[in-house]
């Protein structure tokens, strides 16, 4: 796997220094997508930038998405003209943004598509997430069809959860991007 053929899906505000997405930027090489606009995610607008920063590229990349970047994954495969652009993605700890706490921040990402992806996935998923119950995480590995991961009590799957770089995630990703 080529660090230039992964990129990075940050959620809504972003991921900061200690999330293990920065972490693997920083040790591997990974491309982060960066949105125009971190704090006002409008689904519209990360879809355009997901679809330039694909349609620049020579070779397909393998996604590594987080939160609210789950749901962009899944939203530009259901809208985009040039699906075979993306090999595989590491869909964790998805967000739900019909969640009445979401909701109002996240409006533009309702309703959550749950078109099956082009691409082979897996999803992580935490029990005790406090941005997406469990059975919503896994209806969307089943709608999107995605394997999906019991990751146990891990919350949002973060920084705050304490993972540092997440040596067993890239793990999930090697094997993800090399099958």
């Amino acid at each position: 796997m080529k660090s230039s053929n992964v990129l990075i899906l940050p959620g809504w505000q972003g991921s900061g220094p200690g999330h293990w997405q920065s972490l693997w930027e920083q040790r591997h090489g990974y491309r982060r997508v960066e949105q125009h606009d971190w704090m006002q995610a409008l689904r519209g607008d990360w879809i355009a930038r997901l679809e330039d920063v694909l349609l620049e590229r020579d070779e397909p990349a393998v996604l590594v998405a987080h939160s609210l970047g789950c749901v962009l994954a899944a939203a530009w495969a259901a809208h985009t003209r040039h699906p075979t652009r993306v090999k595989a993605a590491l869909l964790v700890a998805p967000a739900d943004p019909e969640l009445p706490q979401l909701r109002a921040s996240l409006h533009s990402w309702a309703p959550v598509p749950l078109q099956r992806l082009p691409f082979p996935a897996t999803l992580v998923a935490s029990r005790d997430d406090p941005y997406c119950a469990f059975e919503r995480a896994r209806l969307f590995a089943h709608a999107w069809g995605a394997q999906f991961m019991d990751y146990g009590e891990a919350g949002h799957i973060n920084a705050e959860s304490g993972l540092g770089s997440w040596p067993e995630g890239h793990v999930l990703l090697q094997a993800l991007a090399n099958d």
